[in-house]
């Protein structure tokens, strides 16, 4: 009976087998060079996302300025801001607001105010945001994004 055993025993375990230290290697090698490749092109889309919904935001407001533009007979002063789009301006008699889904003002994709003048330098106004470098100028995704074409 015990000589029957022990070839049983070894039986198991090669059946039950196991990864070597080396196949583990290859597999996280594997893995690091997949993630080497597809890791910068997916925060390129992201980047590429963040650009395209301050757009999208800009174009929003400038369809919220438009109605405000309507009821008042004139745009937000600067010192009202878009602000006036969700909150009546004191000096404004006609105000069929809030323009704005929310009754607040969104921040651009990166967490900054969008800046708002009027009049503007490229038309009625100017709505700016700075892009990722919070800075003016720049280029790619650091680039400003504007309510007018550049």
């Amino acid at each position: 009976m015990t000589a029957n055993t022990a070839p049983s025993r070894s039986r198991r375990r090669k059946k039950e087998g196991g990864y070597t230290l080396v196949e583990l290697l290859v597999v996280i090698t594997i893995i690091g060079l997949i993630v080497a490749l597809v890791g910068p092109r997916v925060l390129g889309y992201l980047g590429d996302s963040k650009v395209k919904t301050a757009k999208i935001q800009i174009q929003g407001f400038s369809s919220a300025l438009d109605l405000f533009y309507l009821d008042a007979g004139r745009y937000p002063s600067s010192s009202e801001g878009l602000n006036a789009l969700v909150q009546r301006p004191g000096n404004v008699s006609t105000w069929n607001g809030p323009y704005l889904k929310g009754g607040t003002v969104p921040v651009d994709p990166w967490g900054k105010a969008y800046i708002y003048r009027a009049p503007g330098q490229h038309g009625p106004f100017d709505i700016v945001s700075l892009g990722s470098d919070g800075q003016e100028g720049g280029t790619g995704n650091a680039a400003d994004i504007t309510s007018w074409a550049r």
